[in-house]
């Protein structure tokens, strides 16, 4: 049986206020009070893990050892079939130096055309994953994995969500993410479903 959190506060361990902001709405129900890694000025530590798994856990532990509370890390991606699972762990380095998520989804794009693949599901699939880790500052760790089956479309398409949005298509729909309301999308993407895993076993 998963550990039930009972605690006032909890650190989510990221300097990006939005994803700090995004976290905070979806517990606050539970009355949660959250502070964010980069409020309490944290380092960030150097994601060294091989898995998403891994990653999300030296980044919890880091935020609970360094501030002495529970703490949530995320650590999310996108893996593409016919890339061997790249970008996978590396997702946002693919987007270049400044950031830019368009330079990132030109690359799968590139990467793609030079690997002949054509414009079919099976060739083009594609997998959003998102790894949660809870850890206690005695260093229990629960753990939830929540994942977006889709597909790469080009040209990106939609001005909504962020990152490679605008270039996924989830099974089953003919819609980017980028082209769902908020709300369509966190009922289906890789975030929203980890983070309904993590409050029913955690948080109810």
């Amino acid at each position: 049986m998963a550990r039930h959190f009972a605690g006032p506060k909890l650190v989510v361990a990221t300097h990006n206020r939005g994803k700090a902001g995004e976290i905070r709405t979806m517990l606050a129900p539970f009355g949660v009070e959250i502070v964010s890694a980069g409020e309490l000025g944290l380092p960030v530590p150097e994601e060294t893990g091989m898995t998403f798994e891994e990653n999300a856990t030296l980044k919890a532990l880091a935020a609970t050892r360094a501030s002495g509370l529970p703490a949530l890390a995320d650590d999310s991606g996108l893996s593409v079939a016919a890339l061997d699972g790249q970008p996978g762990l590396c997702t946002a380095d693919w987007e270049g130096p400044t950031r830019d998520a368009m330079v990132g989804m030109k690359r799968i794009q590139d990467e793609l055309a030079k690997r002949g693949a054509p414009d079919t599901d099976a060739a083009r699939a594609a997998t959003f994953h998102c790894v949660l880790a809870l850890a206690w500052p005695d260093e229990h760790i629960e753990m939830v994995h929540g994942t977006l089956d889709g597909r790469i479309v080009w040209p990106p398409r939609g001005t909504g969500g962020h990152g490679y949005d605008p270039c996924f298509q989830p099974k089953g729909d003919t819609r980017t993410t980028a082209e769902m309301s908020d709300a369509e999308k966190n009922a289906i993407s890789h975030r929203g479903r980890a983070f309904r895993m993590l409050v029913e076993a955690c948080f109810k």
